[in-house]
C-alpha cells in the first residue's frame, strides 16, 4: 500500500533520516519506534510531503515524490499530528465533517453563497462510529478527555477515507486503560481496511497491536520484525528498550 526506499531528510548538515526503507501493507499496523530525536516524526514529514526529503514514496504503486501535502492527503495518505489540532470552536462532529468535504477553489465561493447547504455527511458518521464517539459527536473536544480527544483526532482523519493512515503519538499521555482501548480501536481500523503506521512511546500498544515493526537510532533503521523479534533484538534493547525489558 506504502512503501518508501532510500528515503533521506536533511537539515542543513544535519541528516535527520538516513537512507531508510520501509513498507505498509494492505490491512497491515505497523510501528515505527526508537528514542526521542531518532527522526519518527520526520520519517511521517517526509513521507506526507511536510519536509523536503530524497527518495522514492509510491502509494498503492504510483509516485508521490513530487507531490504536495495536499495532494498526497487528496490520494489517501492521511496523518494526525502530536499536538492534535483540533478545532475547539467546534463539535465533535463538526471537526470531523471539516475533513470530510473535499476543499476545491469551488467549495469556497459555494460556502460564501450557500453557507447552509447539505453535505454529505456518510463519512464523518461512520468514523464517529467506528470509534463509538457516537455519544460525544455534538460536543465540543475541549469537554472531553485527553483519551477521547486522541480519539477525535484519529476520526476526523479517518473522515478523509484514508488509504494509509499515519498516527504521531496518539497515545501519549494516556493512561494504560485509555491506551488498551486506543490499540482496541486501530485493530478495529484496520479491519475496516485502512493500512496504519503507528509512531509512539508506548510499547505495551505498539508491541501490542502492530504486526511488524521498524526501529529507528539516529536517522538510520536498526531494526525491524515482528513484535517477538523486536523485543529480543540486542541493538533494539541496547539503543531504546534497556536491558531490563
Amino acid at each position: 500500500m506504502l512503501s518508501a526506499r532510500d528515503l533521506e531528510v536533511r537539515f542543513g548538515g544535519v541528516t535527520a533520516v538516513d537512507q531508510i526503507s520501509l513498507e505498509v501493507p494492505t490491512g497491515g499496523l505497523i510501528g515505527l519506534i526508537g528514542p526521542n530525536g531518532a527522526g519518527k516524526t520526520t520519517t511521517i514529514d517526509a513521507l506526507t510531503g511536510f519536509v523536503a526529503h530524497r527518495g522514492v514514496i509510491e502509494l498503492e504503486g504510483a509516485p508521490l515524490d513530487q507531490c504536495p501535502a495536499h495532494e498526497r492527503a487528496r490520494r489517501g495518505l492521511v496523518r494526525t499530528w502530536q499536538s492534535l489540532e483540533l478545532f475547539d470552536d467546534l463539535t465533535v462532529r463538526e471537526n470531523c465533517e471539516v475533513a470530510a468535504v473535499p476543499q476545491r477553489l469551488a467549495s469556497f465561493g459555494r460556502d460564501l453563497f450557500l453557507p447552509r447547504r447539505s453535505v454529505d455527511a456518510s463519512a464523518s458518521d461512520e468514523a464517529i462510529d467506528l470509534l463509538s464517539l457516537g455519544d460525544v459527536a455534538d460536543r465540543h473536544p475541549i469537554e472531553l478527555s485527553l483519551g477521547r480527544r486522541k480519539l477525535v483526532a484519529v476520526a476526523r482523519a479517518l473522515a478523509q477515507r484514508p488509504r494509509v493512515l499515519l498516527l504521531d503519538e496518539p497515545a501519549a499521555g494516556l493512561d494504560s486503560t485509555e491506551s488498551l482501548a486506543l490499540g482496541e480501536r486501530l485493530r478495529s481500523v484496520v479491519d475496516h481496511g485502512v493500512a496504519i503506521l503507528l509512531v509512539d512511546h508506548d510499547m505495551g500498544l505498539v508491541l501490542g497491536v502492530c504486526d511488524r515493526v521498524y526501529v529507528l537510532d539516529f536517522g538510520r533503521m536498526i531494526a525491524e520484525g515482528t513484535p517477538t523479534e523486536i523485543r529480543a533484538d540486542q541493538s533494539v534493547i541496547d539503543a531504546y528498550l534497556g536491558a531490563s525489558a
